[in-house]
């Protein structure tokens, strides 16, 4: 690994280079710099320092341009060390609180809110993936009988999420078992994680012996995966396409393909975007290469968790390489955080 330290030229050197490719898409030569910024080289001092950044892997010199673009290497210099602190207007904020407050107390509503405003303020494609239950804490169960084979399974957890399954029995049964089964399944299962209530469950209830009790038990058992789902639900939305489309870097029919291909296969984004998350608290940058698909190495990811108690998602934009660095990063933490805000007043 190069432990090269860029030197204060360089560094100076590599982020006008980067300022100006986002903004123009076009390699930036060594004279429009020195003309552009007061810093006291010479094209040809400039052109050397290029150079040397090129030799480093922090630039690329593509075809016979005179001019040079950022790297993978480049860019990842730029957004930890190089760029403007990430920072979101007041009137921005403003915009964003506005369309929070339009929405319904609805998850989906939200959801959609948050992504529709990220597109809009980003000009990327935003992905909003529903919650995930793997952390959620059992609070309590109720049974509602619905017929005699019928029943309601109303599942609360501690953050105040509620779901609801019907089930349908294999047996007959009355009032005064669903309310001794709800009894004991709250008893046994109450205070436990999804996760661990779906690997235990058959431990937990296997000393209930009551004979009328057994269809109502086994029907949980059979259903256990269902009532107690911790995976993503397969709901994910994903708006902004025609965002990408207008970009330069995506105006040939190959990178045209490629972007309504990965939009078609929407496991595949959701997929990098929960793998390369590392803190509640973080906004996670990957770019090019450094995605886990290589299908992505023109794109660069920028993602955050959302939570409301113990559940879990991910909110986050997908785009080319070149783009806004400190205004995506600001928009992102921002809108994951007031998704949050917005969530836990269901609670």
């Amino acid at each position: 690994m190069n432990s090269y330290t860029l030197k204060d030229r360089e560094k100076a050197i590599l982020r006008y280079i980067i300022h100006q490719f986002i903004m123009t898409a076009n390699p930036v030569g060594s004279r429009y710099i020195s003309k552009k910024y007061d810093i006291g080289l010479s094209p040809a001092s400039i052109r050397n320092i290029m150079s040397d950044l090129e030799d480093l892997g922090y630039l690329n010199h593509p075809h016979t341009s005179a001019g040079r673009i950022p790297t993978d290497k480049g860019y990842r210099v730029y957004v930890d060390s190089l760029m403007e602190p990430p920072k979101l207007d007041r009137d921005l904020r403003k915009l964003i609180d506005s369309n929070f407050d339009s929405a319904s107390n609805d998850t989906e509503d939200i959801l959609l809110v948050a992504s529709n405003i990220l597109t809009e303020l980003t000009n990327q494609i935003s992905v909003v993936s529903f919650p995930k239950y793997d952390n959620a804490i059992l609070e309590k169960i109720q049974i509602v009988l619905l017929s005699s084979t019928r029943i309601l399974v109303v599942i609360s957890v501690i953050s105040g999420v509620v779901r609801t399954i019907t089930l349908e029995l294999n047996a007959e049964v009355k009032e005064e078992q669903i309310s001794k089964v709800q009894s004991i399944l709250n008893e046994k299962l109450g205070g436990l994680k999804f996760s661990e209530i779906k690997t235990t469950i058959g431990n937990r209830v296997k000393d209930i012996d009551d004979a009328s009790f057994k269809p109502i038990v086994r029907v949980f058992l059979d259903s256990v995966d269902k009532i107690f789902k911790t995976e993503r639900s397969e709901k994910t939305i994903i708006s902004g396409t025609k965002n990408l489309i207008k970009q330069p870097e995506f105006e040939s029919v190959q990178h045209f393909q490629s972007i309504i291909e990965l939009i078609e296969n929407k496991d595949i984004i959701i997929h990098i975007l929960e793998t390369q998350k590392s803190n509640i608290s973080d906004v996670t940058i990957t770019i090019g290469q450094e995605n886990s698909d290589e299908k992505f190495s023109e794109y660069s990811m920028i993602s955050k968790e959302y939570n409301f108690g113990d559940v879990k998602g991910t909110l986050g934009i997908m785009g080319p390489k070149r783009m806004e660095y400190p205004r995506i990063v600001a928009a992102v933490q921002y809108i994951a955080e007031q998704l949050s805000n917005e969530l836990k007043k269901q609670i």
